[in-house]
């Protein structure tokens, strides 16, 4: 499961106003919880592919399949990726 917020500029009065939670530290979901009492919170349910671009591989991952993706960018994209292929194949049967 994945969450993350879009919260208000008001939570902030609340995270000024929080005790200390787990680990001894301010818990931004403490101070939401806390938001929730006085107003409400929406929520939306992400159906999808996640990428986490701030991993290396990850952030790979989303620009290959995103590029993949694009009109403009498939055919060209797609030439590179088999041209790339070929080279790594050819190295791989050399050193075998």
């Amino acid at each position: 499961m994945l969450g993350r917020y879009i919260i208000e500029p008001g939570v902030f009065n609340f995270l000024e106003r929080q005790e200390p939670g787990a680990g001894g530290e301010i818990q931004l979901t403490d101070a939401l919880r806390s938001l929730t009492k006085e107003r409400p919170m929406y929520t939306y349910v992400f159906e999808g592919r996640r990428y986490d671009v701030g991993d290396r591989l990850g952030f790979l991952q989303a620009t290959v399949e995103f590029a993949l993706k694009r009109e403009d960018l498939r055919e060209p994209f797609r030439e590179y990726l088999e041209g790339l292929m070929r080279r790594l194949q050819a190295v791989m049967e050399d050193g075998a």
